[in-house]
């Protein structure tokens, strides 16, 4: 199992911009398709973007253009740069393993909050 930490949330007002950072146990994080999802109030946690070990990168639809994700392997940790946040991006944020199966760890996940 991957066993992450996520850091970096905070509140934000519409337009702002936050970088999260995920520390994720080492042993397969260099071979290992990582992803950002993310759990708005009261809906199911839904997949943001994802990155293979070699830097090739996916969006969902409503981040592109404002979210960056990307991996440091000398550090084994995930970041989510994230531009111009709008409320709808409010929720809290985890990274994992991309597939994830159904027995994946999930860490405490940060909390992002967009709102003026």
């Amino acid at each position: 199992q991957v066993r992450t930490v996520e850091s970096g949330g905070g509140l934000v007002r519409p337009g702002g911009s936050l970088n999260l950072s995920c520390a994720v146990s080492r042993s397969m994080f260099n071979t290992m398709d990582m992803a950002w999802y993310r759990q708005p109030p009261g809906k199911q946690r839904a997949l943001v973007a994802v990155v293979t070990p070699r830097g090739r990168t996916t969006y969902v639809d409503s981040v592109k253009g404002r979210f960056t994700i990307s991996r440091d392997h000398a550090d084994s940790t995930l970041y989510l740069q994230m531009n111009n946040l709008e409320p709808e991006d409010t929720a809290v944020y985890y990274c994992n393993e991309f597939p994830y199966t159904s027995t994946a760890y999930w860490g405490q996940g940060t909390q992002v909050t967009v709102s003026s």
